[in-house]
């Protein structure tokens, strides 16, 4: 009995879809202040209506997963990437005007839970789970912008030689793969694209997705890097900092407006 090996419990990682349809002006009464007041400063609509879905999304499953009012769900703003730059001895410079920010951590009564949002086009993704980091993205395909030029910025030598090796017709999906999985994983890092694209080589984006290395401090020692389906508009991708299974509970837009409209007027 002592050599047996046990199979760790898999992992329970959610992800929640909402369309930029579901936001309403009553869902700001979920928001701090400092919240709202970044929300109005958002000059287009849509921008307002991605932040909000976000947060109104990310409090309500956080007070329902923590058994609390989501008044009393909090967030902590942490940049691992300024971190890094100031135990490497650099100032903070500009950095310091942008006030808080960086990767959203729960605390207080949701303390323990992990939360990554993403948002593309008419799109909002969430990634939740407990006690391990976790990065989602979600990337709207269009062939209108400069691939070659954000390639150069993006891929690595390796991942652009793969790239370039693709069909003509399975260039653009490809490369909006490529960076859908890379901005999973320094998300889940917490570093952000602040961290890097070209730090991150991932596999090719018409083979199972896998991390292959990282470049300098940060990486991830145990990672579950998945593909999530978007329709053919959109590329997406999950990244999860764990070694155990992962069990992946994926919510559509209806189970996001069914929780929306759970909101109590009162809140």
């Amino acid at each position: 009995m002592g050599g047996m090996k046990f199979d760790p419990a898999p992992l329970t990682t959610e992800v929640w879809w909402a369309r930029t349809t579901a936001a309403d002006d009553r869902l700001l009464r979920l928001l701090d202040e400092e919240e709202r007041t970044r929300n109005a400063r958002f000059r287009h609509q849509a921008d307002r209506d991605r932040h909000l879905l976000g947060r109104a999304l990310a409090r309500l499953l956080l007070a329902e997963r923590s058994d609390c009012p989501p008044e009393k769900v909090t967030f902590a703003l942490r940049c691992r990437s300024c971190e890094e730059k100031e135990r490497a001895g650099a100032t903070r410079g500009q950095d310091s005007d942008q006030g808080p920010h960086g990767k959203p951590h729960p605390v207080g009564a949701a303390e323990g839970w992990e939360i990554s949002v993403s948002h593309s086009g008419e799109w909002v993704a969430l990634a939740l789970a407990h006690g391990v980091p976790v990065g989602v993205d979600v990337e709207r395909v269009s062939a209108t912008r400069d691939l070659e030029g954000l390639a150069g910025y993006t891929l690595g030598s390796v991942e652009s030689q793969a790239w370039r090796r693709l069909p003509p017709s399975e260039q653009v999906l490809g490369f909006f793969r490529y960076w859908a999985r890379k901005e999973a994983l320094l998300k889940a890092t917490g570093l952000g694209l602040s961290g890097g694209l070209r730090r991150v080589l991932v596999s090719p984006p018409d083979t199972a997705p896998e991390l292959l290395s990282w470049s300098g401090a940060g990486g991830p020692r145990e990672v579950t890097l998945l593909d999530l389906e978007r329709g053919e508009e959109y590329r997406s991708a999950l990244a999860v900092l764990t070694d155990r299974p992962v069990r992946l509970a994926v919510h559509p837009h209806e189970d996001a407006v069914r929780l929306l409209r759970s909101l109590p007027a009162d809140v």
